[in-house]
């Protein structure tokens, strides 16, 4: 016997199977099905079909006269005798479920001419103590594995596998990367193998670059794997959740890398930095060796049903073998037992075993529920009495159950698991009186259901749109894009968002890395359409442009830039969208664009205050006057300036009037500001400088007053609207106010509030602060008349060596007041 013992990626696989062919005959023994029918094709490739069988629980392909048995470890037909055997990862010896059986094939199964045994270095001395003669190959690792630390699940590098060992953990880990990497494909040991070779075939053909999966791909999957990253390092044995020894961390890890290819291997960020001596262990292949090995008494008794519980329960001859806990065999057998009918029909040499092959239908559904030990003892008896064979009406039924695909992925694995129990019964001839039938019948659903499950899990795990793209962008092709009639734009075939003006909105949550894979492909598949766009974009006509009161420009009604901060007041800063399509220039020439437009729309709008800005006929006070009125949008309070207002000379006062200006009781404005669409741009343009939310309140059309809330009192007075207390009124109007006060105290009459009141525009309980507001105070003679006067501000007094006008408001307010 020779044991060719070594890590992963050795090639030990290939040598067993090369020794093989170089013999008339041979058997070996893989531990997963799905190794045993990869194989299987790969020897027919070379033999042909009618040389190689495949045998396994669920599956069995019988030329007439096969030179080659390719099996699962435990469906190996021993009692045919071949010149070579071997036995796949027979360090599987030490599993707490199948570990006996890897233990009886070591000790008892052998060729004619050559035996061998593969696995890892682990086993070694307890190979020596119980096959003395065994000879050992020790097998170098082709490539290096190294230690890479740990990473954020979204930084994982292409072609990566990431860990965890449950279904929920894994339907998490894959529902993560498809929305942060277009897809992941999904590796189960509840798979159905066509379902898993599916989702690898995936993996292999690029589709995606990502792979989830628990520890079942750590028996010799042969994938393209650079790297192992473990997002778990905790599993649940069977008894209690434990941490990964160094070994088993090992067996994963090797996945990575491929024949001369050197992979690497590390964690999550949620598990953190592994132990420096696993790393130290598993980058150098240097591990405990194995203690003990499982062991059950192959040797059974089958006298009676007692006789074969006690046999199974026998102990182990030596201290090298321990006793395996009992398997789901024995302990159906234990539960069958105690039914009287089935001890009744249990009786005599061949009905044990019969009794004993039933035990061992497997429940792959693995619910250990009595369900399953009743759909055995119905097996049993039905087996047992009448014709000796399963009914098949009621075989059918039972199958029939089965074929539906509708279901979520739970509920397809858990059928699949099911149909696989069939499988197996049905490939018991015996059992059944037309079992190839049933073979077909099991086989077809099982695939059906299988195709129904990959299609699940595509759908759920693979965004087909991103794993394209990312595909084509590490390829660096050209992609093929266009934008629809709708805006739409679809690249390779799938749409992956919406383009607004210059504006790329993608498909998937903002931020994301979806969202940046579909800016990144669009920006590449665009870039004719968007240099189109922006030609036709400059030589578009003015009408084509607004400003919404949320300060965004737009083009055709989409939004194409907003407003900032800029220079002044009235010049500010266009911010075009950067959406990542355009380059600096390209901004900087949708930029230029709308910046012309902003510069006409503001001409145009507030051309009065632009004029007085640009006369040329004002000089000395009334230049400097007509310099803070533009400054302050066209209304300003009059007392700051007051020596300069009453400085002017007659000729200044008749040039401001030409341009519009009105020096009024307690402001100064321009008159044609008041129309609405001014006001509307100067308060835009007033709170885009001083950064106020937007929009900003906005009195409606011909209204005189409004309420003075949602903004500071300097942006009402820019607007033209000061505060007056709980109101703004508009400066005209505010002008109008203070003059018929002035007129009314010269002629010593009363004031009728409720007209002054209407004058305003505001309710007559409301008149009182608004006065208060503006600074009169208010006096009731004994007649009843009512009257209004302004407190004195000694910081606004006139210089007294100033020149007054006799006919201004001023004078006539100072001659009636006394001062």
């Amino acid at each position: 016997m020779v044991a060719v013992l070594g890590p992963t990626n050795t090639g030990k696989t290939h040598l067993a199977i090369e020794r093989m062919l170089g013999h008339r005959t041979g058997m070996i023994g893989f531990p997963l099905r799905l190794l045993a029918r990869e194989n299987y094709d790969r020897i027919v490739s070379i033999k042909g079909k009618n040389a190689v069988a495949l045998v396994t629980g669920e599956e069995k392909i019988l030329p007439p006269n096969p030179s080659y048995w390719v099996c699962t470890v435990e469906s190996m037909p021993l009692d045919r005798a071949v010149d070579f055997l071997a036995v796949d990862e027979v360090q599987l010896c030490a599993d707490p479920e199948r570990g006996h059986i890897f233990t009886d094939r070591l000790l008892n199964a052998r060729g004619l001419v050559e035996t061998m045994f593969l696995g890892s270095d682990t086993v070694q001395p307890l190979i020596r103590r119980l096959v003395p003669r065994a000879e050992f190959i020790s097998r170098p690792r082709f490539s290096q594995l190294t230690y890479a630390g740990y990473r954020k699940l979204t930084r994982l590098p292409p072609r990566s596998c990431v860990v965890a060992f449950s279904a929920t953990d894994v339907y998490a880990l894959a529902e993560m990367i498809r929305r942060q990497r277009g897809g992941t494909a999904v590796v189960l040991g509840a798979l159905s193998p066509r379902t898993r070779n599916a989702q690898v075939g995936l993996y292999q053909a690029g589709e995606v670059d990502y792979l989830v999966a628990t520890d079942a791909i750590g028996m010799g999957l042969n994938m393209d794997v650079d790297h192992v990253a473990f997002a778990r390092i905790v599993k649940f044995d069977g008894f209690a959740p434990r941490r990964l020894r160094a070994p088993e961390v090992a067996q994963i890890a090797g996945r990575a890398g491929r024949h001369m290819r050197d992979g690497t291997f590390g964690t999550t960020d949620e598990v953190g930095e592994l132990e420096a001596d696993v790393v130290d262990r598993v980058e150098n292949h240097q591990f405990e060796t194995i203690k003990t090995l499982m062991w059950r008494n192959s040797k059974l008794r089958f006298d009676t049903p007692g006789f074969l519980l006690k046999s199974l329960e026998e102990r182990p001859p030596i201290p090298e073998l321990l006793r395996a806990r009992d398997a789901d065999d024995h302990l159906a057998l234990q539960a069958l037992v105690r039914d009287h009918e089935v001890m009744d029909l249990a009786k005599g040499r061949d009905n044990v075993r019969l009794l004993w092959e039933v035990c061992q239908v497997p429940d792959f559904r693995k619910v250990l529920s009595d369900a399953h030990t009743r759909l055995l003892g119905q097996i049993f008896r039905q087996l047992r009495t009448g014709i000796g064979r399963l009914d098949e009406d009621w075989a059918a039924k039972q199958i029939a159950r089965l074929d539906r695909t509708e279901g979520d992925i739970d509920a397809l694995v858990a059928r699949i698991a099911h149909i696989r129990t069939w499988t197996y019964i049905s490939n018991r001839p015996s059992w059944l009186t037309d079992p190839v039938h049933w073979q077909a019948r099991t086989r077809a659903i099982e695939d059906k259901l299988s195709d129904a499950l990959h299609e699940r899990l595509t759908q759920r795990f693979i965004d087909r749109r991103s794993a394209t793209l990312a595909r084509t962008l590490k390829d660096g092709r050209e992609l093929i894009g266009g934008v629809r009639a709708d805006g739409e734009v679809v690249v390779e075939g799938h749409p992956v968002g919406r383009l607004e003006g210059f504006r790329f909105v993608p498909d998937a949550p903002e931020r994301s890395e979806e969202a940046k894979s579909l800016l990144t492909a669009a920006r590449r598949a665009l870039r004719e359409e968007v240099a189109s766009r922006l030609r036709a974009f400059e030589q578009e006509p003015d009408d084509v442009f607004a400003l919404g009161p949320d300060g965004v420009l737009t083009a055709d009604g989409l939004p194409v830039a907003r407003l900032g901060p800029g220079p002044s007041v009235l010049t500010p800063a266009v911010l075009p969208f950067d959406e990542g399509l355009l380059d600096q220039g390209q901004l900087d020439r949708v930029r230029a664009r709308l910046e012309r437009w902003l510069k006409d729309r503001v001409a145009a709008r507030l051309r009065p205050l632009l004029a007085l800005r640009d006369a040329a006929d004002l000089t000395g006070a009334a230049r400097g006057l007509a310099f803070q009125l533009v400054e302050n949008m066209g209304a300003m309070p009059r007392a700051p300036v007051a020596p300069m207002v009453e400085g002017l000379e007659r000729a200044d006062r008749k040039a401001l009037s030409r341009h519009g200006v009105r020096l009024g009781v307690s402001h100064l404005y321009l008159t044609a500001l008041a129309k609405p669409g001014a006001v509307e741009l100067r308060g835009l343009l007033w709170a885009v400088k001083h950064r106020l939310p937007l929009p900003v309140p906005i009195p409606p059309p011909g209204r005189v007053s409004v309420e003075a809330t949602g903004a500071p009192p300097a942006f009402w007075e820019a607007i033209g609207y000061p505060a007056a207390g709980p109101r703004a009124l508009r400066v005209d109007m505010l002008d109008r106010l203070e003059t018929e006060l002035l007129t009314a105290a010269k002629e010593g009459r009363a004031v009728a509030e409720p007209a002054l009141a209407q004058m305003i525009g505001a309710k007559p309980d409301e008149l009182g602060a608004v006065m208060k507001g503006l600074g009169y105070t208010r006096s009731v003679a004994e007649d009843g008349a009512v009257s209004w006067r302004r407190r004195r501000n000694p910081r606004h007094k006139p210089r007294r060596d100033t020149p007054v006008n006799a006919d201004h408001p001023f004078a006539k307010l100072r001659q009636l007041s006394g001062t």
